[in-house]
């Protein structure tokens, strides 16, 4: 009973301190660890005693399983080589600079200090996302970071247990590179394995609670097998999750696809809002384990400071290098162009340690001379780097001027990516209209998809207008009507009349739609602090041979929606002939009726803060 009142505390403390970080634009694992420390030194805290066993096989699985399902397969394979890199170069590099520091400092065996090069070697995957999501990092950044984080963990580990069976004699170090290749293929195959077995019974449940239970079982399922043969219990689990996540659209239902996107959100901020507040509750413990060692004081702080340091300064002086000495071979340079200093100089700075880092330490045995000191050198760079890289970090993306991703722009591209997967829902309806088809229900399906895709162009409007889009009315209008209908259902809940299971049927479908309206909301409100000055690079020969833009011929109006006494919502304007009409929102539809009757191709917007252009014929941006 006390094990799970304090499991509930602990879970209930660190949602509470994240949702706090959060609400005031801080980082919320510095914000977690610093609470722990101070829990750590208060009375009434008990000591909570960190199993390895618990964060390797309890939390580290789903954490990197959540990580890898949201990660795009198609990014990982154009930057396979940097993150390769990063997750077994760097690891290895730094592993044995960090060893040796500490075999010149500390009287302990080489061996036993590449283990400890190995456990604070992997930068955390929940640190480097957490910080880039908050301050909005370029994509490719975030990329790589996530890459390598995924990656890291298994490098790091098997050098653990290789320097650690190299301290006890039972291996030697020429064996470590046939033990990485092992379980770095052993952990491959399992992962391809299960991820494919798992995708044939997908395709069998439509049932979404069955699916998103098949979902948590997946990185345990991938993990304790490949563990088992020795092989990369890690690898398997990113290798099952890269893959589930590229096929879901194909092996799942939309519903078993949102359940599983909302579990799995919840499960990551429960569990990277606890591991942090465990990294800080363990400092007093070891602090004062590591304080009444054998070891002068003096040599202690020593290493500490020297072993952080080599863990900030190896990471640049590898990254640097290996990002632009491969570019000097014509070949890639030609294929993966080199990218500004600034994208290294981040990826450098960026080198958070987390809990992995804490767990592993406490996987060297007991008996090894000094471990109480090892233990605190691990939990110094863990606290050191979230300290001194996780609070600068963001300053420093701002001092090198680097854009995070671009609401208006994503806003844009998705507009247009709608445009063109309407089309060719327009075909497919045209191609399965059957003589018995109603003419009601296609024109029904008709104005169904019109209004999704011109829904997407009004949010690009200019932010000072005062005018209400169509689809602003109607998500106002049909919130009043979801609030009258779901009070009559109440209403009918509260008279006993209908079965629970009636009434909650319906109540779903009202949730639902409203859910939906509710997003389209936010994604709104995101699009009120950006204004859409570049364009978005489309790719033909339409857009290539356009101008930018030209001289309009009525500024400001459209003037067929004047002659007709109707009223726009954005302005479009002809590339060819400077044609100013109407958007596909209004009512009038001037500027898609310029096109159709003089097929000239492409038109830009001219709303205020707006650049982008869009062909007709290709239906592409550009």
């Amino acid at each position: 009973m006390d094990l799970a009142f304090g499991l509930v505390i602990l879970v209930a403390a660190a949602a509470a301190l994240a949702t706090a970080a959060r609400r005031f634009g801080v980082s919320e694992p510095l914000v977690l660890t610093i609470a722990g420390v101070i829990g750590s030194y208060l009375w009434f805290v008990p000591d909570i005693e960190l199993e390895p066993e618990l964060i390797l096989l309890g939390l580290l699985p789903p954490l990197l399983y959540t990580a890898a399902i949201k990660t795009s397969l198609v990014d990982f394979k154009a930057n396979k080589r940097a993150i390769g890199l990063l997750s077994v170069g760097l690891v290895l590099f730094t592993t044995f600079a960090v060893a040796t520091v500490v075999w010149l400092i500390l009287p302990v065996p080489f061996a036993v200090a590449a283990a400890l090069g190995a456990v604070v070697a992997p930068p955390d995957a929940v640190a480097a996302t957490a910080i880039a999501r908050k301050i909005g990092m370029p994509r490719k950044i975030v990329t790589i970071l996530e890459g390598e984080s995924l990656f890291n963990d298994a490098t790091a580990l098997v050098a653990l247990r290789t320097a650690i069976a190299a301290s006890m004699g039972t291996v030697h170090w020429w064996d470590a590179g046939w033990d990485f290749l092992k379980a770095a293929g052993g952990g491959t195959l399992v992962g391809v394995i299960v991820a494919f077995g798992l995708a044939m019974l997908r395709r069998r449940i439509t049932d979404p609670v069955l699916d998103t239970t098949l979902s948590f079982l997946a990185p345990f399922v991938a993990y304790l097998p490949a563990e088992k043969i020795h092989a990369s219990g890690v690898i398997a689990v990113v290798v099952c999750g890269l893959i589930l996540g590229h096929g879901a659209p194909v092996w799942q239902s939309a519903a078993s696809r949102i359940a599983e996107r909302t579990n799995w959100q919840t499960i990551q901020f429960i569990l990277e809002s606890t591991v942090f507040l465990i990294i800080g509750l363990q400092v007093r413990k070891i602090v004062d384990d590591a304080w009444h060692s054998e070891l002068d004081h003096g040599r202690l702080i020593f290493a500490c400071v020297a072993v952080l340091l080599t863990v900030v300064v190896v990471r640049p002086l590898w990254v640097f290098p290996t990002t632009y000495g491969p570019r000097k071979f014509e070949r890639i340079r030609r294929v993966d162009p080199a990218p500004p200093w600034q994208y290294p100089a981040v990826v450098s700075w960026a080198g958070m340690r987390g809990v992995v880092t804490l767990a592993a330490v406490f996987v060297i045995p007991a008996e090894i001379a000094h471990v109480d000191v090892l233990r605190l050198l691990a939990l110094v760079v863990v606290g050191g780097t979230l300290l001194l890289q996780g609070t600068s970090l963001p300053w420093l993306v701002r001092l090198l001027k680097l854009r995070g991703p671009s609401h208006a722009e994503d806003a844009l591209q998705q507009a247009g990516l709608l445009q063109k997967a309407a089309d060719a829902g327009l075909r497919a309806l045209d191609e399965h209209i059957t003589p018995d088809t109603s003419p009601e229900i296609i024109e029904n399906l008709r104005n169904r998809l019109a209004m999704r895709t011109n829904a997407s162009w009004e949010r690009l409007g200019p932010i000072e207008s005062e005018l209400t889009t169509p689809s602003e009315e109607y998500r106002r209008l049909r919130l009043k009507m979801l609030a009258a209908e779901r009070e009559v259902v109440l209403q009918v809940r509260d008279s006993g009349v209908l079965d629970h299971e009636v009434l909650q049927s319906v109540m779903g479908v009202l949730d639902l739609e409203e859910s939906m309206i509710d997003r389209l909301d936010e994604a709104e409100d995101n699009l009120k602090t950006e204004s859409l000055t570049a364009g978005v690079a489309g790719g033909c020969d339409h857009l290539a041979d356009a101008p930018v833009t030209c001289v309009p011929d009525n500024p400001g109006q459209c003037q067929e929606c004047i002659d007709e006494g109707l009223t726009w919502v954005h302005l479009r304007m002809c590339l060819t002939c400077g044609h100013v009409a109407c958007c596909n929102s209004s009512q009038g539809n001037h500027a898609t009726k310029h096109f159709e009757s003089t097929e000239h191709p492409v038109m830009r917007s001219v709303e205020p803060g707006e650049e982008w252009r869009w062909c007709y014929v290709d239906n592409l941006l550009g």
